[in-house]
């Protein structure tokens, strides 16, 4: 398996799925549409659809009996970006190299196309519930993503509240494991669950999920500090001045990107067990410990 091209080709699977979904009719609010359209196709890694689709694989190949889950979590993780970069928020002008929703359009328009991402979720699963095949499975993952977007928007107001506050390591981990790891891990329970995986899997996969979870947060610490912005396509070192506590402002560059290699090794332990099947989620924790972006 060539990980790379293997990459592009689900990321290029969900952009014509997202595509679907896309209001181009002449409305009233055609303009809301637009900034929909302007953050949700702005060229994403589009990660967290993809690890459900592929931890869906490992048990069950039919990936379109996941794909509205998947499509619906992106729609959560774009709605989620457009408030973070909001001025009450993290107030950041630039985001994949341009321009952020609220600055490309205003910060009312902004606001509300999170809102409506965050509603076409639930209207996309809404839609895959009424179709009633494997209706259990459905709803018990609707419950897990329920529960992600509430625990990401819990761990953005402590990371919100907590800013220019020294806080404690039991903080700080919460933090990073609700604003950003509680999407990664329902991405891999809800594959799981879709695909009727044994109870012993989706634990195993939801140890790799919390493993890959807060090493992506702390990736995401480092490059803010050593990061290239014109790869970013944001500025670095936003968080240090804003008075945010990361894991390298709290440990170090050292010390974190030790932390990083010990949560990947951990992560990819937990993928082994399911041989060649496992071969992309393995390299997909390699690819998040190594990116630049």
């Amino acid at each position: 398996m060539d990980f790379k091209l293997e990459l592009k080709k689900y990321q290029e699977l969900v952009n014509e799925e997202l595509a679907k979904y896309l209001r181009k009719e002449a409305v009233p609010e055609s303009i809301l549409n637009h900034s929909v359209e302007y953050s949700l196709m702005a060229g994403g890694k589009r990660l967290r659809p993809i690890l459900m689709l592929k931890t869906y694989q490992l048990f069950n190949e039919n990936i379109e009996n996941c794909m509205s889950f998947a499509v619906a979590m992106e729609m959560i993780h774009n709605f989620s970006l457009i408030h973070d970069d909001l001025p009450g928020i993290d107030n950041d002008d630039f985001r994949h190299g341009k321009l952020t929703n609220h600055k490309k359009f205003n910060e009312a328009t902004a606001i509300l196309a999170g809102d409506s991402l965050l509603n076409q979720a639930y209207i996309v699963i809404s839609k895959s519930l009424l179709q009633e095949q494997q209706l259990e499975r459905k709803i018990r993952a609707l419950s897990e993503f329920t529960h992600s977007v509430d625990r990401m928007i819990a761990g953005e107001y402590v990371d919100t509240e907590y800013e220019g506050k020294q806080i404690s390591h039991e903080y700080l981990e919460y933090i990073h494991n609700n604003k950003t790891g509680a999407l990664l891990k329902a991405c891999c329970r809800i594959g799981a669950i879709l695909a009727g995986a044994q109870e012993e899997d989706i634990e195993n996969i939801t140890e790799y999920a919390n493993h890959i979870g807060l090493a992506f947060q702390i990736k995401d610490d480092i490059l803010s500090e050593t990061g290239d912005e014109k790869v970013l396509g944001k500025p670095i070192g936003n968080d240090k001045e804003k008075g945010k506590c990361t894991y390298v402002t709290k440990y170090g560059l050292e010390e974190s990107q030790k932390k990083l290699e010990v949560l990947t090794k951990e992560a990819i332990k937990r993928i082994e067990k399911y041989g060649e099947k496992g071969e992309f989620l393995k390299e997909l924790a390699l690819y998040m410990m190594e990116r630049n972006k």
